[in-house]
């Protein structure tokens, strides 16, 4: 697996290929003489009336990535088999099945403790986009990380998130229509333009020159999920190559939230570093469950190595 790293993606032709002793480097150690919450406190918001298992693996993610707690918003009708499929979860109903601005208030008011970060949009249906904005405004205030995928991705949130270090985390399709609206200029035309394509036909580099300009106007983290993986909060950019195409199963973006949740929660300062070592340990998981089970992969097999995965680099310190 390969890292492309560069603080001007235009200019570097910089390679790293990534070594243990470098996620080793990054990887925050558990403390010792650590008390539950102090290796992160994770929110999942997620789920509707058809998509239960979304936020449901996100959190299994989360978990198995070694935060201490981590509680699961989802509708009411969601909860009991949620419930059911684990007792590490603590599950939170919401009063509708798609996201509503009760269902904002509602989560503010039963949520028991302040949380590190938030993981929210896996399978959820956002009846109004106001609704997510609001909790977006709300969590902002109190210091909450974000990591937005899948039905958050819309581009009323681009306001609300901008220069928060929120990590957005979509496939190809996701990407155009959060910026949908965005124009870019062409080099061949004088005139602005709509904004670019990014599925198969384009290339990597003209995927991390968009994600570049994004993510800088913006002032937050992108992980650009595919068979390149990118990864750029507009001063940094890293490329990482999908290990296995098992992982186009669905529900692996979904563990891959959870796992950068968590280590968020440890990186609590740089969000470009938690995604590197997500996407990066991510991988290395898929391709530990595709020795095992091969093209049959599915996404709770990938949880599963998790902790295969991020074993090697544990560490243990007296203190910091």
């Amino acid at each position: 697996m390969v890292i492309i790293m560069s603080t001007n993606i235009r200019s570097s032709k910089e390679t790293i290929s990534v070594a243990p002793e470098v996620i080793q480097k990054f990887m925050p150690p558990r403390i010792e003489s650590s008390r539950k919450g102090d290796n992160g406190i994770v929110l999942v918001v997620g789920g509707s009336k058809i998509y239960h298992g979304a936020p449901l693996l996100s959190s299994l993610a989360a978990l198995r990535a070694g935060a201490d707690l981590v509680y699961t918003a989802v509708p009411e009708s969601n909860a009991l088999a949620i419930r059911s499929f684990s007792p590490n979860l603590i599950v939170l109903p919401l009063p509708d099945d798609d996201f509503t601005l009760d269902s904002a208030k509602t989560l503010l008011n039963i949520l028991p403790k302040k949380v590190n970060t938030v993981a929210m949009g896996m399978g959820m249906h956002i009846r109004n986009p106001d609704a997510m904005i609001y909790l977006i405004n709300e969590l902002k205030n109190s210091e909450t990380k974000l990591i937005l995928d899948a039905s958050s991705l819309i581009p009323a949130i681009l306001p609300h998130i901008s220069k928060t270090d929120t990590v957005v985390t979509p496939h190809a399709g996701e990407y155009e229509r959060l910026f949908k609206n965005e124009k870019i200029e062409n080099e061949d035309d004088d005139e602005n333009n709509s904004f670019n394509n990014m599925g198969p036909a384009n290339t990597v580099e003209e995927q991390i020159s968009n994600t570049n300009m994004m993510a800088s106007k913006y002032g937050i983290t992108i992980v650009l999920k595919g068979y390149h993986c990118i990864i750029c909060n507009g001063s940094r950019t890293a490329v990482i190559k999908r290990t296995t195409p098992a992982m186009t199963v669905g529900g692996s973006g979904d563990v891959l939230s959870g796992v950068i949740a968590t280590l968020l929660a440890k990186v609590k300062d740089d969000p470009f570093v938690a995604s590197i070592l997500a996407v990066y340990l991510n991988g290395i998981a898929a391709g530990l469950a595709y020795k095992r089970v091969g093209l049959h992969m599915v996404a709770t097999d990938l949880i599963e190595e998790l902790a295969n995965a991020m074993k090697p680099y544990d560490l243990v310190k007296e203190k910091y």
